[in-house]
């Protein structure tokens, strides 16, 4: 491939599976709860808070992912691994109970949290911001946060019609199908982490 298109399936990899853990969508009921009591100006402001702290976490850890593990001694297949598991946890969460078990905040200010942390920036996807670092490099990354919050935030600007079209039952059904893909990138980052320890053999 020339580069031109290294970079443009690296970008379309890297905006895909960091789309599938934040997983807007699948935050519209919970987001609905938290902000159904609010005017539409209030909304919008916190739904710019949640897009925009979101976009600096992510980019935070971006940037500084390598040198966080570094300091503690965590070399990135480690990460790999334990992120893997991580992921596949919260994909049986969310099978099972239908959602991720995270708490809500106050309701006059939940932008920054629970919003944008942990219901949409959380473990995950931190792990996968590091993860795919290393494999498409800082402006792929750095692009697909951008494309990611912005789509998210025309999500959660929608988030009453998303919500009155799919329903509770509706919502749950994609979060439930996002889950299984959150499955398969636990998995796949955990076998890359297992193979550079325990290499196959030719």
């Amino acid at each position: 491939m020339s580069p031109t298109e290294v970079f443009l399936y690296g970008l379309l990899k890297t905006t895909v599976a960091l789309f599938i853990i934040v997983d807007p969508i699948g935050t519209v009921p919970a987001v609905f709860t938290l902000t159904r009591n609010m005017g539409i100006d209030e909304k919008r402001k916190n739904f710019r808070i949640a897009a925009y702290t979101g976009s600096a976490l992510l980019v935070a850890f971006a940037v500084a992912g390598e040198q966080i593990l570094s300091i503690f001694g965590i070399s990135l297949y480690s990460f790999m691994v334990a992120g893997g598991i991580l992921l596949l946890l919260l994909s049986m969460d969310i099978l099972i109970r239908g959602e991720t078990t995270q708490r809500t905040g106050s309701v006059e200010d939940v932008g920054a949290v629970p919003i944008a942390i942990p219901l949409l920036v959380g473990p995950g996807a931190i792990t996968t911001t590091i993860v795919q670092l290393q494999s498409s490099g800082y402006v792929v990354v750095l692009i697909s946060i951008v494309i990611v919050m912005f789509l998210t935030w025309l999500i959660l600007r929608s988030e009453d019609r998303i919500y009155r079209l799919l329903g509770q039952n509706g919502s749950a059904v994609i979060a439930k199908l996002m889950a299984v893909f959150i499955a398969a990138i636990g998995i796949q980052y955990m076998l890359t982490g297992i193979q550079f320890y325990y290499p196959s053999k030719p």
